[in-house]
């Protein structure tokens, strides 16, 4: 009889089912399996899975309750880290897609553990690397970020990840629709600024593939003080390549800074040695090869865009569908704080 995990109760994960399908997919996997839910992030839900030889991989399930079908698509996510995998793109290997809902509920896919911190705060930062390191970090994060836009989709197999051209008024459209779908009261800003990036939104130059979500919380940073993986491509599409270079500049807090709204702790690279973000961007316009222009139009768009999956998500946490427990006021002023962030910066567009 195969052993299994004695804690059937794990919220998210079926443990018998999902014992039985690891070890008819995964080559030597050995029951019981332990499955720990990393309490990172807000959207997916994200388990480290322990074999009885000590072997971890890791399980990536959409969260309990409705979702968003392209952000909690797992097939979809899947087919981006086994494209990747083939390119410069660091990501974990895939291992294993099951789209068979009988088994744990919803799809799920496992894929390849990559040891290395994630950098969330500015603690991690100075616990783990020198100041030295972490100039080399950053170099290696924008390098990864131009090795990703240089991605030709065709080639790799993601040509079909979504339309190229219109990236901003596709996305302008989608993130209005889902803030009206999930807002939990009115917020004005939310709606002006929304007018206003529709009114002087820039010509897309060329197409990439978009991460979505690029920063340095969203890697895994190897002992060498290099990107070792990227995480999370559940946002990931088509597009515009900007519209990451202008997320990461908002992600990017500087030494001395304020974190950002007051409402978090500073940031990875507040911590001494990280390059500024100017440094950050021209060395992507060196790396890229691509023109940097309009960058303060896309950053208004990512706090807005943000604002929008956070009202999201704090949806999901007041119906209870999320897993755990959260600080919903504090989500609810985070909103705010980006809406009103994007504000500040379409205002300047004028």
């Amino acid at each position: 009889m195969t052993a299994i995990d004695p804690r059937p109760e794990l919220r998210g994960i079926d443990v018998p089912r999902v014992t039985t399908w690891l070890e008819g997919h995964l080559p030597g996997a050995r029951a019981p399996f332990r499955f720990e839910l990393i309490p990172a992030g807000h959207s997916n839900m994200t388990f480290t899975v322990t074999d009885a030889r000590g072997e971890r991989c890791v399980l990536r399930r959409p969260p309990l309750g409705a979702v968003l079908a392209t952000a909690h698509d797992m097939g979809r996510e899947h087919k981006i880290i086994s494209a990747l995998g083939r390119t410069a793109v660091p990501v974990p290997p895939a291992l294993g897609l099951c789209t068979d809902e009988t088994v744990n509920g919803a799809p799920f896919y496992v894929m390849g553990f990559v040891d290395g911190p994630v950098l969330v705060e500015t603690a991690d930062s100075e616990r783990h690397f020198t100041p030295a390191e972490r100039r080399r970090i950053s170099e290696s994060l924008i390098q990864v970020l131009a090795d990703l836009h240089a991605v030709d989709p065709d080639a790799v197999g993601l040509g079909d990840l979504g339309r190229k051209e219109a990236y901003l008024a596709r996305q302008i459209k989608r993130w209005r629709k889902q803030w009206e779908s999930s807002k939990t009261r009115e917020l004005e800003a939310m709606e002006t600024v929304a007018v206003a990036l529709e009114r002087h939104m820039p010509e897309q130059i060329g197409a990439a593939v978009v991460h979505g979500d690029f920063r340095l919380g969203n890697c895994i940073t190897g002992r060498d003080a290099r990107i070792a993986a990227v995480l999370d491509w559940e946002l990931c599409t088509l597009g515009d390549p900007m519209a990451d270079v202008g997320y990461i500049l908002n992600d990017w807090v500087e030494p001395g800074e304020a974190p950002f709204g007051s409402l978090t702790r500073p940031g990875p690279s507040a911590a001494p040695g990280f390059l500024r973000r100017d440094e950050m961007l021209a060395a992507y316009e060196r790396l890229s090869g691509r023109t940097v222009r309009n960058v303060d139009y896309y950053r208004a768009f990512q706090y807005w865009r943000l604002a929008a999956i956070a009202e999201g998500v704090l949806a999901r946490f007041l119906k209870g569908v999320m897993g755990k427990e959260a600080d919903t006021d504090g989500m609810r002023k985070r909103v705010e704080s980006l809406a009103a962030a994007a504000l500040r910066i379409v205002r300047t567009l004028e």
